[in-house]
């Protein structure tokens, strides 16, 4: 079985979608046995996950992208049919608009965040979902949907028939498994995240200002900008008391990070996994996290959860963890169990499964 994945995530700059296209592919090269795995544009070796610029050279860059700009623009011409090589399914990335035509079809859901919040993206890109909904999703022969909650969005809002969809949850990074703290002059709380609405920091850093925790430990907030953050990111230049930014963090600094935090708390007010949490967890690091979406399926009963639209609710989680050392230890232990069954080899094996299912 020949297995093409649409790779061109890795060209862009992108943060979550391409932190699970780089392990999932790798991966998928791992666990493969009679399954040939290929990618669109071909990767023959991976350089280090770096969100900020492409795995391919410039020229390679511009060209791919350039192509696939061409497929998607060109609706009537199936481009893509005679670009790539035969193949038994084709997975297509959610820069695709125009898919091939002679192979099996399926692609990934990763949450409905456009439909449900419209508020909490650009106008463009809610008719770039929108493309991406109409011209792929509706049309796939299989879906992979990034958690149970993400699948029974799509089935709702989309209509779309259940036995197409299964869930298939994304792996964390080994390096997390056991990650060593990098060392720190005060104990601290975490955020990593992108700063944009959806995140929301602000109400984080709301709960922080009103709670006396900032005494004794810092708030450490990791992410680079993203839309709409201005107001936030004058807000952290301010240098609140007690929080600390450090703007983008290198994918390989990011475990000792994590690992060195008191606690790990992400107020996101929707997410389709919640990668950040479930990495948390993996480096044995209690959580706090949201009610919403499905970061309470994610988290289990690894986390302490509060309304991401209550301050006083955050502070109330952030409180009660930071102070209770037997708590720590509760939800460490119960974190590093919970994160086992998010190792990538399993949601390898599992993809496989899927695609073996619709040869």
């Amino acid at each position: 079985m020949r297995i093409l994945i649409d790779a061109t995530p890795l060209l862009l700059r992108s943060a979550g979608v391409k932190t699970y296209t780089y392990h999932w592919i790798q991966h998928l090269f791992e666990e493969a046995r009679n399954e040939q795995i290929l990618t669109f544009p071909r990767l023959d070796r991976f350089a280090a996950l770096n969100h900020e610029r492409s795995m391919v050279s410039p020229v390679r860059t511009f060209y791919q992208l350039g192509m696939l700009f061409a497929a998607n623009t060109l609706q009537t011409i199936p481009l893509l049919d005679w670009t790539i090589p035969r193949t038994d399914v084709f997975h297509a990335s959610n820069q695709v608009r125009n898919p091939p035509r002679r192979t099996r079809l399926t692609a990934t859901i990763y949450d409905m965040t456009c439909q449900l919040m419209p508020e909490l993206h650009t106008p463009d890109n809610i008719r770039a979902d929108e493309s991406l909904v109409r011209n792929l999703i509706t049309r796939a022969d299989g879906l992979i949907a990034i958690s149970e909650n993400s699948r029974q969005d799509a089935i709702r809002l989309l209509n779309i028939n259940p036995d197409r969809i299964e869930v298939i949850y994304p792996g964390v990074a080994d390096v997390y498994f056991g990650a060593r703290a990098t060392p720190a002059e005060r104990p601290y709380a975490l955020y990593v995240g992108a700063i944009e609405p959806r995140k929301n920091v602000d109400t984080l850093l709301d709960a922080w200002e009103s709670s006396h925790l900032k005494r004794d430990f810092d708030l450490v907030i990791a992410g680079a900008s993203g839309w709409s953050s201005e107001k936030t990111m004058a807000r952290l230049a301010s240098r609140p008391e007690g929080v600390r930014y450090v703007g983008y963090v290198a994918e390989d600094e990011l475990p000792g990070l994590t690992a060195g935090a008191t606690a790990f708390v992400y107020p996101s007010l929707y997410e389709g996994f919640g990668l950040p949490p479930a990495q948390a967890m993996a480096a044995g690091v209690p959580v706090i996290t949201s009610t919403t979406s499905c970061l309470p399926e994610i988290t289990g009963d690894a986390a302490l959860l509060a309304d991401p639209r209550s301050p006083s609710e955050i502070r109330s989680a952030l409180e009660r963890l930071l102070t209770s050392p037997s708590l720590q230890q509760q939800l460490r232990e119960a974190a590093k169990k919970r994160a086992e069954q998010y190792r990538w080899k399993n949601s390898a094996r599992r993809s496989l499964e899927f695609f073996r299912k619709l040869g």
